[in-house]
Order: structure tokens, then sequence, then C-alpha cells
């Protein structure tokens, strides 16, 4: 396919920027980007677009992880499974992605995110505070199996990923919403490498518009990283609610033909 034009590459670039602000505070950014490059690059096939919005947002991961592993100082009981199991997953989940039908992404992603924006909007003292539920080895057991089935879920389709991190750290483990969101950022980042490194063999990668993209996104990953950090749980969880609103409105208007 031909290379995208300036104007194109620029309106990509905004939409990467707002997505690594999303994406690095309450996880979701996929939700803009990659219907961004679906508008953008009508000519492009289904691979090229899942790899080259890896690549972009492997960039914004990278630098919203290492912000937030150095501020916030995540419990690596709960990271380092959860980086491990998802790294794996998303690998499989990547494999599989070519059999799964573009009409399956949209219900899906829905039914999730008003599952998990009612169980945050319904219980407003989840995540203010850290206090964790299970034992160390069952802790430990808990994250690595929500490493696996989300990292799958990434690397099969991939929007809402952070966001349903951050609810299964903050609302199965018991994380308060900032350190639940450090730590999904961290699986967020092995997710979307172990993907890119899935679909990079293949030739599929448009490193052009990737590369704009990761610019773009990695920008707004640091500044959504930074934002979080110094407002702490509060601001994350009011964050989380209003993103997820506005990710069901949009999905969900798709769907009955609004828009």
């Amino acid at each position: 396919m031909d290379d995208p034009s300036l104007t194109v590459l620029a309106l990509l670039a905004l939409a990467a920027l707002t997505a690594g602000f999303v994406d690095s505070v309450v996880g979701g950014g996929g939700l803009i980007q990659l219907p961004a490059l679906l508008l953008a690059l009508p000519g492009a096939s289904p691979a090229q677009l899942l790899a080259t919005n890896k690549l972009g947002s492997v960039c914004g991961t990278s630098v919203s992880s290492l912000t937030y592993f150095r501020r916030v100082r995540p419990d690596p009981r709960a990271f380092v499974p959860l980086m491990i199991a998802a790294f794996a997953g998303s690998a499989l989940g990547a494999l599989v992605a070519s059999h799964i039908p573009r009409s399956a992404f949209d219900p899906v992603v829905l039914v999730a995110l008003v599952v998990v924006g009612g169980v945050v909007l319904f219980r407003p003292q989840l995540g203010e505070r850290t206090a964790l539920r299970f034992a160390p080895a069952r802790h430990r057991t808990v994250a690595a199996l929500l490493g696996a089935v989300i990292g799958f879920y990434d690397g099969a389709l991939g929007p809402g990923t952070g966001s349903f991190l951050v609810i299964g750290l903050v609302g199965v483990l018991g994380y308060g919403f900032l350190e639940g969101s450090a730590q999904a950022r961290l699986a967020n980042w092995a997710t979307n490498l172990a993907a890119f490194l899935v679909f990079l063999p293949q030739g599929v990668v448009l490193w052009q518009t990737g590369l704009v993209l990761g610019a773009a996104n990695l920008t707004g990953s640091y500044l959504g990283a930074r934002t979080a950090v110094a407002r702490g749980s509060s601001f994350v969880r009011a964050f989380f609610v209003v993103v997820v609103v506005g990710f069901v409105v949009r999905i969900g208007g798709g769907l009955v033909g609004l828009w």
C-alpha cells in the first residue's frame, strides 16, 4: 500500500498522543489508536494494522512503565508473575489473531467494559488504598492467571487491555488504583512486546506509520504517567470511570448504528 500523506500522519500522531495519555493512566488507549488506524489506512490488512498498532504501543508502554516503576515502586510479588504470564498469553493470542473475525471485537469489548465500569462506579471505596486479599503464594498464582488470560486477549484482540488489567489488580487482588495502574502498565508492556515479536517476522509492520505513532504515544504516555503519579488514586479512579463510559458510548453507538 502507498505511504500515508503528511496530513494523515499528523492526525494519527494526535490520536496516538491522546491514546498514550489515556493508556498510561487507566489503560484502553488501543480503543483510540486502533480505530484511528482503521480509518486512516483503509487499504491495510488486519495483520498490518495490528502489528503497526503494537509498535506504537510498545513505545508508549515502555516509557510509562519506567515512570511508574521509578516513582511508585510496585509490588514485585504481583508484577513479576503477572508480566511473565501476560507475555506468554499475548504471544499465544497473537498466533491465533488471524482466525478471529473482526465482527467479534466490539461486542466482546463492550460487554467487558460495561461490567468493569459498573463494578467501579457502584463500589466507590474500591481502589482507594491497597488491601491485598490473598496470602503470598496464592497472590502470585492469581496474578499469573490474570496475566495469562488478559494477555491472551491482548494478543488476539487487544482494545481495552490496560483497563482490564487495572480492574483485575484492583478488584481481584486488592491494590489501590495508583499501584494497580502501575502494575498494569508493566504487564501491558509485556503483552505489547510479545505480540509485536510474533508479528515482526511476518513482515507486516508499516514502519513509517508505526514510528510516528510510537513517538506520539511515548510523549502522551510520559505525560499521563506523571499526571497520575502526582494526583494519586482518586484521580486515576475518576479518570477510569470517565474513560470507560466514553468507550461504552462510542462502541455501543457504533453497534446500534448511531455513527
